[in-house]
C-alpha cells in the first residue's frame, strides 16, 4: 500500500489524485449538483463568484501596498513604480495603466518611449546591461522623483539563434538584460523597501522558464534564471532581511503578440492561445494594485507546464523537439541590431568614463 519511504509526498499526491482529482468521483458529484433539485438547493447557498469590494477599489485607487508610508511632513506618500523595458510592448502598457491611475511611474529603457507619457511618467534612457548605468540612473531617480516602492523587472530580449550559432556576446546580452539586470535594479531599490518594510518587486519571467525549445535556449535559460532569482529573493526578504511587508510577484506568460516576438509560431492555439499585450499588462497591474505577493500565469493552462520536468524523459523530450517549428518564421524586433558592436562601443565609453544615462522626458 505504501512505498518503502513510508507516507511521504508521493503517497499524498497519489491519494489526492485518486480521490479529489478522480473524475469517477467528481463527475457524479457535478451531475448531481447540476441536475437534481437537492444539488441545486445546496449550490445556491454558496456565495456568487465575483470581485469583492476591496478588490474593486484596488482597480481604481493608486497602489498602497499594505502599511502606509508617511513622508517627513507627516503626509501620506503614494507609491513610485519603476518599470524596466517600459518604452513599449507589455511594459509600455503597464506604464500607461499606472499613469491612468495617476501613479508616479519611472521608465528605464534604452529605447525612446512609443507613447505620450503624461505628467506622472518620467523616462530615463538606461543601458540595462550596465550596472554602473543603472546605479547612475537610480541616483537620479531618488533625487528627482523619490524612492521607488515598486520595481517591475520587465525588460527582455530574444536572439533566435541556435546554441552553436550564438556568439558569446549574444548569450551575454540575453542574460545581461533578462537576468543580471535584476540584480542591479534590486541592489539599488530594495534597501529602501527593506528599511520601510514596504514595497514590491515584480519579476516578469515566461513560460520559457519551464520549457526550452530549439533556437530559444539562451532565452529560456535566462528566464529560468529569473524565475530562480524571484524564488530566492522572496525567501531572503523574509529571512535574511525580515521585511515581511515587501511583496514579491512572478509573472509567467505564454506567447504574447508583441513586436519582440513577431513571426513566432503558436502550435497550441486552443490550449495555449496567443495573448494580447493588454491582457498581460492588466494582469500585472491588477496584482500590483492588490498589494499582495503572488504568481501571474497566463493563459491558465500554463499551470500544467511546471510538471513537464517531472514527466518521463522520452515524453518531455518529444515535446521540446516538437517546438522546433516555433521560431522558423521568427522576425521579432531587435532591441540592439549589432550586439558585437554594442559591446565594443560600450567598452570604449567605459574606458573614457562616459555615462550612458540621460534624462529624456520628465
Amino acid at each position: 500500500m505504501l512505498p518503502r519511504e513510508g507516507f511521504k509526498g508521493d503517497a499524498l499526491i497519489s491519494l489526492i489524485k485518486n480521490t479529489a482529482f478522480n473524475p469517477k468521483i467528481l463527475l457524479p458529484l457535478f451531475l448531481l449538483a447540476k441536475y437534481t433539485k437537492q444539488g441545486q438547493d445546496l449550490t445556491s447557498l454558496a456565495p456568487e463568484p465575483g470581485i469583492c469590494q476591496s478588490q474593486k477599489a484596488a482597480h481604481l485607487e493608486p497602489a498602497r501596498l499594505g502599511k502606509q508610508l508617511v513622508d517627513e511632513k507627516g503626509e501620506q506618500q503614494l507609491e513610485i513604480v519603476v518599470v524596466t523595458g517600459g518604452s513599449g510592448g507589455i511594459g509600455g502598457l503597464i506604464v500607461q495603466l499606472l499613469a491612468e491611475r495617476s501613479i508616479k511611474t519611472v521608465v528605464l529603457d534604452i529605447q525612446p518611449l512609443t507613447f505620450h507619457p503624461g505628467p506622472t511618467v518620467t523616462y530615463f534612457k538606461c543601458d540595462l546591461t550596465s550596472p554602473s548605468s543603472i546605479a547612475h540612473v537610480a541616483s537620479l531617480i531618488r533625487a528627482q522623483v523619490g524612492n521607488p516602492t515598486v520595481l517591475i523587472n520587465n525588460a527582455g530580449v530574444v536572439q533566435n539563434k541556435s546554441i552553436l550559432a550564438s556568439t558569446p556576446r549574444d548569450v551575454q546580452f540575453t542574460f545581461d538584460v533578462n537576468h543580471f539586470s535584476h540584480y542591479s535594479t534590486v541592489r539599488e531599490f530594495l534597501p529602501y523597501m527593506i528599511e520601510k518594510n514596504h514595497g514590491m518587486v515584480v519579476t516578469v519571467a515566461s513560460f520559457a522558464a519551464w520549457v526550452s525549445v530549439p533556437n530559444m535556449v539562451d532565452y529560456a535559460a535566462s528566464k529560468a534564471a529569473a524565475q530562480s532569482f524571484h524564488e530566492g529573493l522572496t525567501a531572503e526578504i523574509k529571512t535574511t532581511y525580515g521585511a515581511e511587508r515587501v511583496r514579491t510577484v512572478v509573472v509567467n506568460q505564454g506567447y504574447t503578440k508583441t513586436a519582440l516576438f513577431e513571426g513566432y509560431h503558436n502550435d497550441s492555439p486552443f490550449l495555449l492561445p496567443a495573448l494580447e499585450p493588454g491582457s498581460v499588462a492588466e494582469a500585472v497591474v491588477r496584482q500590483v494594485l492588490k498589494g499582495e505577493s503572488g504568481q501571474v500565469i497566463l493563459p491558465k493552462m500554463g499551470n500544467m507546464l511546471p510538471f513537464l520536468g517531472g514527466l518521463p524523459g522520452w515524453y518531455a523530450g518529444r515535446l521540446r523537439v516538437k517546438g522546433v517549428g516555433i521560431m522558423k518564421q521568427f522576425r521579432g524586433r531587435k532591441v540592439v541590431e549589432d550586439v558585437e558592436k554594442f559591446y565594443e562601443e560600450k567598452e570604449k565609453k567605459e574606458e573614457k568614463g562616459v555615462g550612458e544615462s540621460t534624462v529624456l522626458v520628465e
